[in-house]
């Protein structure tokens, strides 16, 4: 009998540890978000543009803009945006699912806002951890500095393994 319910407690014990593990999620995407983007933020799904009217898809890298009445996904902005400056303009951080689908809603909510002045890029970021993103300016050095950290551990472990 005790058998029985020591092997129930091993069993609900399990089954509570794996629900609570799938509810927590933490998603951190610093890397791929692009370098105009604003600094401050872990994980971004979407940038919307008040300015443009436009949004920018972080996972794929693309633009998402009204054309002749649709939404369409690009990899670039449409010809009449190719001087847009990017760093000098207001990016709203958009963590919703699909968001142009209510675009009139972030239309009203952010086109009447205009200061974007304290909105440091990430280029222009000292925060180290956005140094992993490849177009940083100092992504090199960082990625050097990643290198040396790594041949030191290892050089560490050897010497305490023969120290054994």
């Amino acid at each position: 009998m005790k058998k029985i319910i020591l092997l129930a407690v091993i069993l609900t014990g399990g089954f509570l540890s794996q629900t609570a593990n799938a509810q927590v999620t933490f998603r951190v995407n610093i890397s791929s978000q692009p370098i105009w983007g604003p600094s401050g933020y872990d994980h971004v799904e979407y940038y919307y543009l008040p300015e443009i009217e436009a949004y920018y898809y972080v996972p794929t890298r693309q633009y998402i803009y009204l054309y002749n009445g649709r939404w369409i996904t690009r990899s670039y902005l449409p010809q009449r945006y190719r001087d847009f400056d990017l760093y000098n303009t207001r990016k709203i951080v958009v963590n919703d699912r699909k968001p142009y689908m209510r675009h009139n809603e972030y239309k009203s909510k952010y086109s009447n806002y205009r200061d974007h002045q304290n909105q440091q890029s990430i280029r222009d970021s000292r925060d180290s951890r956005y140094y992993q993103n490849r177009q940083h300016p100092e992504y090199n050095n960082w990625k050097m500095n990643q290198r040396n950290q790594k041949h030191n551990k290892q050089r560490e472990h050897q010497k305490s393994r023969g120290n054994k």
